[in-house]
């Protein structure tokens, strides 16, 4: 009789080795990662601007359109621009930097309309007048901004507002966010 090992049994030994650690190592990963999920640690995320933390949807806000007539998003992207009182110098050039910004979404421009957005106590159009000759696709509303910080906003087709950047950060801030956001969605 012979009682010489087997030929192959020792790379047989390691190939199932390999295969354990393997299986062993994915769970493991699995495993951390779904409790450093559950701790509350920030996983970062690709957006420049902040998002509306809490939810705040159109319907709340009151919003109304110039005419007086509820606002409805009309199933298109909308960029706000919530000044908080008079349009000054800063607020025009988040106006003409989101128009630009505009221009550069190309063919997903028709998907995207701009607004200036004033407390419901004042005039609405009225209050900015002036920029209407300056910005004639401009669309004007007014609601209850109580719960708003001055900025520039984005809102979905359904009418979530969805980020908020400062009136300063108007330009590749917001098309980079709202270019990742017409490519990626289903609505709108």
């Amino acid at each position: 009789m012979n009682h010489e090992p087997a030929r192959g049994s020792a790379p047989g030994r390691t190939q199932l080795i390999l295969i354990i650690a393997v299986a062993l190592l994915s769970l493991g990963g699995a495993y951390a990662l779904f409790y450093a999920a559950r701790s509350g640690e920030t996983w970062g995320t690709v957006n420049q601007g902040a998002f509306v933390d809490p939810p705040v949807t159109v319907e709340e806000l009151a919003i109304r359109a110039d005419s007086g007539t509820s606002f409805t998003t009309g199933g298109t992207w909308w960029l706000w621009v919530v000044p908080k009182g008079p349009c000054d110098e800063t607020c025009r050039q988040a106006l003409h930097q989101l128009r630009q910004v505009h221009v550069l979404l190309n063919r997903e421009a028709s998907r995207v309309r701009r607004a200036v957005v004033g407390p419901a106590d004042a005039g609405g159009a009225d209050e900015y007048a002036g920029l209407a000759q300056e910005y004639p696709k401009l669309a004007f509303l007014s609601g209850n901004l109580a719960g708003l910080q001055r900025g520039i906003y984005v809102v979905d087709p359904i009418g979530n507002l969805v980020l908020q950047y400062p009136l300063e950060d108007a330009g590749k801030p917001v098309l980079d966010d709202l270019q990742r956001l017409l490519k990626v969605s289903q609505i709108g």
